[in-house]
């Protein structure tokens, strides 16, 4: 099993940053791709930032060039560095990675963190 736990949410101005955390645990190693994804009540969760164990990342055409997602694999931790945030940003971020178990594929999400961009 892998354990995901977000921290890093609040509230700031628009224009302004926050970093987020996804601290992972057990399993690790069977993990290859971590996500952040958000969701706004009543709409569908969306996929902000994704990175691969290499390095290798996608983002979001909305975040491209304000979002950075990287990690430090000493730390079991995954980062969102969010730069020039718009009030469209407010939403519950999470955590994902895919495991593939005994063929079988499983997700594991984190709790949440929200975020929230107002003036």
């Amino acid at each position: 099993q892998v354990q995901l736990m977000e921290s890093g949410g609040g509230l700031v101005q628009p224009g302004g940053s926050l970093k987020l955390s996804c601290k992972l645990s057990g399993s690790i190693d069977s993990t290859y791709i971590v996500g952040w994804y958000r969701q706004d009540p009543g709409k569908q969760r969306e996929l902000v930032a994704a990175i691969i164990r290499g390095g290798s990342t996608n983002y979001a055409d909305s975040v491209k060039g304000r979002f950075t997602i990287s990690r430090d694999d000493a730390k079991n931790t995954v980062y969102l560095q969010m730069n020039s945030l718009r009030p469209e940003d407010t939403a519950m971020y999470y955590c994902h990675t895919p495991v593939v178990v005994a063929g079988t594929p499983i997700d594991y999400w984190g709790q949440g963190t929200q975020v929230t961009v107002s003036s």
